[in-house]
Protein backbone atom coordinates (compact mmCIF):
# COMPACT_ATOMS: atom_id res chain seq x y z
CA UNK A 1 0.00 0.00 0.00
CA UNK A 2 1.54 3.36 -1.01
CA UNK A 3 2.45 5.77 1.78
CA UNK A 4 0.11 8.72 2.20
CA UNK A 5 1.50 12.09 1.14
CA UNK A 6 1.54 15.01 3.57
CA UNK A 7 -1.44 16.49 1.69
CA UNK A 8 -3.59 13.37 1.97
CA UNK A 9 -2.79 12.35 5.55
CA UNK A 10 -5.40 13.26 8.18
CA UNK A 11 -4.28 16.33 10.11
CA UNK A 12 -4.25 16.34 13.91
CA UNK A 13 -3.43 19.53 15.79
CA UNK A 14 -2.15 19.34 19.37
CA UNK A 15 -2.29 22.48 21.52
CA UNK A 16 0.33 22.16 24.23
CA UNK A 17 2.48 19.62 22.44
CA UNK A 18 5.54 20.32 24.60
CA UNK A 19 3.99 18.78 27.72
CA UNK A 20 3.91 15.19 28.87
CA UNK A 21 0.59 14.32 27.25
CA UNK A 22 1.30 16.32 24.12
CA UNK A 23 4.50 14.42 23.44
CA UNK A 24 2.99 10.96 23.93
CA UNK A 25 -0.07 11.95 21.91
CA UNK A 26 2.11 13.21 19.06
CA UNK A 27 3.92 9.88 18.90
CA UNK A 28 0.68 7.89 18.95
CA UNK A 29 -0.87 9.99 16.18
CA UNK A 30 2.28 9.78 14.05
CA UNK A 31 2.23 6.01 14.48
CA UNK A 32 -1.38 6.07 13.25
CA UNK A 33 -0.29 7.79 10.05
CA UNK A 34 -1.45 11.33 10.84
CA UNK A 35 0.17 14.57 9.85
CA UNK A 36 0.71 16.14 13.28
CA UNK A 37 0.92 19.85 13.99
CA UNK A 38 1.95 20.89 17.50
CA UNK A 39 1.58 24.35 18.98
CA UNK A 40 3.37 26.22 21.74
CA UNK A 41 3.26 29.85 22.83
CA UNK A 42 6.65 30.40 21.18
CA UNK A 43 7.81 27.53 19.02
CA UNK A 44 11.00 29.42 18.15
CA UNK A 45 12.31 29.41 21.72
CA UNK A 46 10.67 26.29 23.19
CA UNK A 47 13.13 23.40 23.50
CA UNK A 48 10.51 20.64 23.01
CA UNK A 49 12.69 18.36 25.15
CA UNK A 50 9.88 15.83 25.62
CA UNK A 51 9.49 15.38 21.88
CA UNK A 52 13.24 14.87 21.58
CA UNK A 53 13.29 12.33 24.43
CA UNK A 54 10.76 10.08 22.73
CA UNK A 55 12.29 10.55 19.28
CA UNK A 56 9.59 12.44 17.36
CA UNK A 57 10.90 16.03 17.41
CA UNK A 58 11.62 16.06 13.67
CA UNK A 59 8.51 14.19 12.58
CA UNK A 60 5.87 16.84 13.24
CA UNK A 61 5.27 20.46 12.34
CA UNK A 62 5.56 23.07 15.08
CA UNK A 63 3.83 26.44 15.21
CA UNK A 64 3.54 29.35 17.63
CA UNK A 65 0.10 30.08 19.03
CA UNK A 66 -1.48 31.33 22.23
CA UNK A 67 -4.90 29.79 22.88
CA UNK A 68 -6.14 33.01 24.48
CA UNK A 69 -5.57 34.83 21.16
CA UNK A 70 -8.79 34.32 19.17
CA UNK A 71 -7.46 35.54 15.78
CA UNK A 72 -4.47 33.25 16.20
CA UNK A 73 -6.74 30.26 16.80
CA UNK A 74 -8.81 31.07 13.70
CA UNK A 75 -5.59 31.37 11.71
CA UNK A 76 -4.49 27.91 12.85
CA UNK A 77 -7.74 26.41 11.62
CA UNK A 78 -7.45 28.14 8.25
CA UNK A 79 -3.78 27.30 7.78
CA UNK A 80 -3.80 23.60 8.65
CA UNK A 81 -7.48 22.57 8.27
CA UNK A 82 -7.18 19.85 10.94
CA UNK A 83 -9.71 17.04 11.23
CA UNK A 84 -8.88 16.65 14.95
CA UNK A 85 -7.85 19.19 17.58
CA UNK A 86 -6.56 18.13 20.99
CA UNK A 87 -6.64 20.99 23.49
CA UNK A 88 -4.07 20.10 26.14
CA UNK A 89 -2.65 23.58 26.69
CA UNK A 90 -3.04 25.73 29.78
CA UNK A 91 -1.56 26.15 33.24
CA UNK A 92 -1.49 22.62 34.64
CA UNK A 93 -0.51 22.89 38.30
CA UNK A 94 -3.16 22.90 41.04
CA UNK A 95 -0.72 24.41 43.53
CA UNK A 96 0.43 27.16 41.17
CA UNK A 97 -3.19 28.06 40.41
CA UNK A 98 -3.54 29.50 43.90
CA UNK A 99 -0.62 31.84 43.14
CA UNK A 100 -1.64 32.62 39.55
CA UNK A 101 -5.45 32.29 39.45
CA UNK A 102 -6.07 34.79 36.64
CA UNK A 103 -3.53 33.28 34.27
CA UNK A 104 -4.82 29.81 35.11
CA UNK A 105 -8.42 30.67 34.34
CA UNK A 106 -7.56 32.54 31.16
CA UNK A 107 -5.27 29.86 29.74
CA UNK A 108 -7.78 27.06 30.41
CA UNK A 109 -11.23 28.64 30.19
CA UNK A 110 -10.68 31.32 27.55
CA UNK A 111 -8.43 29.03 25.54
CA UNK A 112 -11.16 26.40 25.35
CA UNK A 113 -13.82 28.98 24.47
CA UNK A 114 -11.68 30.39 21.66
CA UNK A 115 -11.34 26.99 20.03
CA UNK A 116 -15.03 26.20 20.29
CA UNK A 117 -16.06 29.57 18.91
CA UNK A 118 -13.50 29.41 16.11
CA UNK A 119 -14.77 25.97 15.06
CA UNK A 120 -18.35 27.25 15.20
CA UNK A 121 -17.64 30.37 13.16
CA UNK A 122 -15.56 28.68 10.47
CA UNK A 123 -17.91 25.71 10.18
CA UNK A 124 -15.01 23.33 9.68
CA UNK A 125 -15.75 19.64 10.43
CA UNK A 126 -13.34 19.45 13.35
CA UNK A 127 -13.45 16.86 16.12
CA UNK A 128 -12.39 18.61 19.32
CA UNK A 129 -10.96 17.03 22.48
CA UNK A 130 -10.62 19.01 25.70
CA UNK A 131 -8.43 17.76 28.55
CA UNK A 132 -10.56 17.87 31.70
CA UNK A 133 -9.53 17.07 35.25
CA UNK A 134 -10.64 14.94 38.18
CA UNK A 135 -10.02 18.01 40.34
CA UNK A 136 -13.44 19.26 39.15
CA UNK A 137 -15.16 16.68 41.36
CA UNK A 138 -13.72 18.07 44.58
CA UNK A 139 -14.52 16.05 47.68
CA UNK A 140 -16.80 13.14 46.78
CA UNK A 141 -16.78 11.79 50.36
CA UNK A 142 -14.82 8.77 49.18
CA UNK A 143 -17.39 7.75 46.54
CA UNK A 144 -16.02 6.83 43.09
CA UNK A 145 -16.69 9.64 40.61
CA UNK A 146 -18.23 8.89 37.23
CA UNK A 147 -19.59 11.02 34.38
CA UNK A 148 -22.74 11.90 36.38
CA UNK A 149 -20.97 13.00 39.57
CA UNK A 150 -21.53 16.63 40.54
CA UNK A 151 -18.61 19.05 40.23
CA UNK A 152 -17.38 20.75 43.41
CA UNK A 153 -14.11 22.46 42.44
CA UNK A 154 -11.82 23.44 45.32
CA UNK A 155 -9.04 25.37 43.51
CA UNK A 156 -8.71 27.99 40.75
CA UNK A 157 -7.37 25.23 38.51
CA UNK A 158 -10.38 23.00 39.18
CA UNK A 159 -12.80 25.91 38.67
CA UNK A 160 -11.17 26.71 35.32
CA UNK A 161 -11.38 23.07 34.20
CA UNK A 162 -15.04 22.90 35.28
CA UNK A 163 -15.76 26.04 33.23
CA UNK A 164 -14.06 24.50 30.20
CA UNK A 165 -16.09 21.30 30.64
CA UNK A 166 -19.39 23.17 30.60
CA UNK A 167 -18.34 25.27 27.61
CA UNK A 168 -17.66 22.08 25.66
CA UNK A 169 -21.00 20.63 26.76
CA UNK A 170 -22.86 23.82 25.85
CA UNK A 171 -21.34 24.16 22.37
CA UNK A 172 -21.98 20.49 21.68
CA UNK A 173 -25.65 20.84 22.59
CA UNK A 174 -26.26 24.25 21.03
CA UNK A 175 -24.32 23.94 17.77
CA UNK A 176 -23.87 20.23 17.20
CA UNK A 177 -20.08 20.36 17.41
CA UNK A 178 -18.17 17.14 17.80
CA UNK A 179 -16.61 18.24 21.07
CA UNK A 180 -15.90 16.16 24.16
CA UNK A 181 -13.99 16.22 27.41
CA UNK A 182 -11.82 13.51 28.87
CA UNK A 183 -12.08 13.87 32.66
CA UNK A 184 -8.54 12.76 33.36
CA UNK A 185 -7.43 11.50 36.73
CA UNK A 186 -3.75 11.74 37.70
CA UNK A 187 -1.40 10.18 35.19
CA UNK A 188 2.38 10.14 35.26
CA UNK A 189 5.45 9.24 33.22
CA UNK A 190 9.18 9.95 32.97
CA UNK A 191 8.26 13.12 31.04
CA UNK A 192 6.74 14.78 34.13
CA UNK A 193 8.64 17.93 35.19
CA UNK A 194 9.94 18.00 38.75
CA UNK A 195 7.43 20.65 39.84
CA UNK A 196 4.95 17.75 40.01
CA UNK A 197 5.24 15.91 43.32
CA UNK A 198 5.45 12.48 41.69
CA UNK A 199 8.59 13.33 39.74
CA UNK A 200 9.99 15.21 42.74
CA UNK A 201 9.66 11.99 44.76
CA UNK A 202 11.18 9.75 42.09
CA UNK A 203 14.20 11.98 41.45
CA UNK A 204 14.89 12.50 45.15
CA UNK A 205 14.76 8.75 45.80
CA UNK A 206 17.22 8.14 42.96
CA UNK A 207 19.60 10.86 44.17
CA UNK A 208 19.51 9.57 47.75
CA UNK A 209 20.14 6.02 46.55
CA UNK A 210 23.15 7.36 44.62
CA UNK A 211 24.61 8.90 47.77
CA UNK A 212 22.90 12.23 48.37
CA UNK A 213 22.40 13.09 52.05
CA UNK A 214 19.34 15.26 51.40
CA UNK A 215 15.94 14.82 52.99
CA UNK A 216 12.85 14.78 50.76
CA UNK A 217 10.43 17.45 51.98
CA UNK A 218 6.75 16.85 51.25
CA UNK A 219 3.38 18.24 52.30
CA UNK A 220 0.44 15.98 53.18
CA UNK A 221 1.22 12.30 52.85
CA UNK A 222 -2.31 11.09 53.56
CA UNK A 223 -3.90 12.43 50.37
CA UNK A 224 -5.23 9.68 48.10
CA UNK A 225 -5.11 9.73 44.31
CA UNK A 226 -5.73 7.49 41.30
CA UNK A 227 -2.38 7.39 39.45
CA UNK A 228 -2.15 5.99 35.93
CA UNK A 229 0.30 5.79 33.04
CA UNK A 230 0.27 8.79 30.67
CA UNK A 231 0.63 6.80 27.39
CA UNK A 232 -2.59 4.95 28.32
CA UNK A 233 -4.43 8.23 28.73
CA UNK A 234 -3.52 9.68 25.34
CA UNK A 235 -4.79 6.44 23.81
CA UNK A 236 -8.14 7.17 25.47
CA UNK A 237 -8.13 10.68 23.96
CA UNK A 238 -7.72 9.30 20.45
CA UNK A 239 -10.41 6.68 21.01
CA UNK A 240 -12.85 9.38 22.11
CA UNK A 241 -12.50 11.22 18.80
CA UNK A 242 -13.10 8.02 16.82
CA UNK A 243 -16.59 7.53 18.30
CA UNK A 244 -19.71 8.00 16.17
CA UNK A 245 -21.05 10.62 18.57
CA UNK A 246 -19.19 12.89 21.01
CA UNK A 247 -19.36 11.96 24.67
CA UNK A 248 -17.47 12.80 27.87
CA UNK A 249 -15.58 10.07 29.72
CA UNK A 250 -13.85 9.58 33.06
CA UNK A 251 -10.36 8.24 32.34
CA UNK A 252 -8.68 6.53 35.31
CA UNK A 253 -7.37 3.21 36.61
CA UNK A 254 -10.13 2.80 39.19
CA UNK A 255 -7.59 2.23 41.96
CA UNK A 256 -6.74 4.82 44.64
CA UNK A 257 -3.56 4.97 46.71
CA UNK A 258 -2.18 7.28 49.40
CA UNK A 259 0.75 9.54 48.56
CA UNK A 260 2.66 7.75 51.32
CA UNK A 261 2.23 4.52 49.31
CA UNK A 262 3.63 6.24 46.21
CA UNK A 263 6.62 7.44 48.24
CA UNK A 264 7.18 4.00 49.76
CA UNK A 265 7.05 2.37 46.31
CA UNK A 266 9.63 4.80 44.90
CA UNK A 267 12.10 4.25 47.74
CA UNK A 268 11.51 0.50 47.73
CA UNK A 269 12.40 0.51 44.02
CA UNK A 270 15.86 1.85 44.90
CA UNK A 271 16.30 -0.39 47.95
CA UNK A 272 15.56 2.15 50.69
CA UNK A 273 13.05 2.66 53.49
CA UNK A 274 11.32 5.96 52.79
CA UNK A 275 10.78 6.69 56.49
CA UNK A 276 14.52 7.28 56.87
CA UNK A 277 14.62 9.97 54.18
CA UNK A 278 11.32 11.92 54.15
CA UNK A 279 10.16 14.81 56.34
CA UNK A 280 6.87 16.69 56.32
CA UNK A 281 6.94 20.43 55.66
CA UNK A 282 3.69 22.31 56.48
CA UNK A 283 4.77 25.09 54.08
CA UNK A 284 4.24 22.71 51.17
CA UNK A 285 0.60 22.05 52.00
CA UNK A 286 -1.94 23.62 49.64
CA UNK A 287 -4.62 26.00 50.94
CA UNK A 288 -7.41 23.57 50.07
CA UNK A 289 -6.20 20.10 49.10
CA UNK A 290 -8.50 17.17 48.36
CA UNK A 291 -8.14 14.21 50.72
CA UNK A 292 -9.43 11.40 48.51
CA UNK A 293 -9.88 11.05 44.76
CA UNK A 294 -11.76 7.94 43.58
CA UNK A 295 -12.81 7.08 40.02
CA UNK A 296 -15.21 4.79 38.22
CA UNK A 297 -13.98 4.41 34.60
CA UNK A 298 -16.58 1.77 33.68
CA UNK A 299 -18.10 3.82 30.83
CA UNK A 300 -14.73 4.12 29.07
CA UNK A 301 -14.32 0.35 29.30
CA UNK A 302 -17.81 -0.24 27.95
CA UNK A 303 -17.92 2.26 25.08
CA UNK A 304 -14.26 2.86 24.21
CA UNK A 305 -12.88 -0.58 25.01
CA UNK A 306 -10.28 1.27 27.10
CA UNK A 307 -8.69 0.03 30.29
CA UNK A 308 -5.56 1.21 32.05
CA UNK A 309 -2.63 -1.11 31.38
CA UNK A 310 -0.60 0.01 34.41
CA UNK A 311 -1.42 0.81 38.03
CA UNK A 312 0.46 2.95 40.54
CA UNK A 313 3.22 0.45 41.51
CA UNK A 314 4.06 -0.19 37.86
CA UNK A 315 4.03 3.53 37.08
CA UNK A 316 6.44 4.27 39.92
CA UNK A 317 8.87 1.54 38.92
CA UNK A 318 8.81 2.68 35.28
CA UNK A 319 9.56 6.26 36.36
CA UNK A 320 12.40 5.15 38.65
CA UNK A 321 13.94 2.98 35.91
CA UNK A 322 13.77 5.86 33.43
CA UNK A 323 15.34 8.28 35.91
CA UNK A 324 18.17 5.90 36.69
CA UNK A 325 18.80 5.36 32.98
CA UNK A 326 18.77 9.12 32.39
CA UNK A 327 21.29 9.93 35.13
CA UNK A 328 23.64 6.94 35.00
CA UNK A 329 27.15 7.78 33.82
CA UNK A 330 28.45 5.82 30.83
CA UNK A 331 31.42 3.55 31.56
CA UNK A 332 34.86 5.01 30.97
CA UNK A 333 36.40 3.94 27.64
Amino acid sequence: MPELSAKTKPVALICGVSGQDGAYLAKLLLDRGCRVVGTSRDAQTCSFDNLTRIGVRDQLELASMADNDFPGVVQMLARYEPQEVYHLAGQSSVGLSFEQPVDTFESIGLGTLNWLEAIRQTGQPVRFFSAGSSECFGDTQGMPANEQTRFQPRSPYAAAKASAFWLVSSYRAAYGLFACTGILFNHESPLRPERFVTQKIVRAACRIAAGSREKLQLGKLNINRDWGWAPDYVDAMVRMLQCDTPEDFVIATGETHALADFVAEAFQAVGLDWRDHVITDPALMRPNDLSISHANPALAAEKLGWRASMRMPGVVHAMVAAEQARTVKPPAP
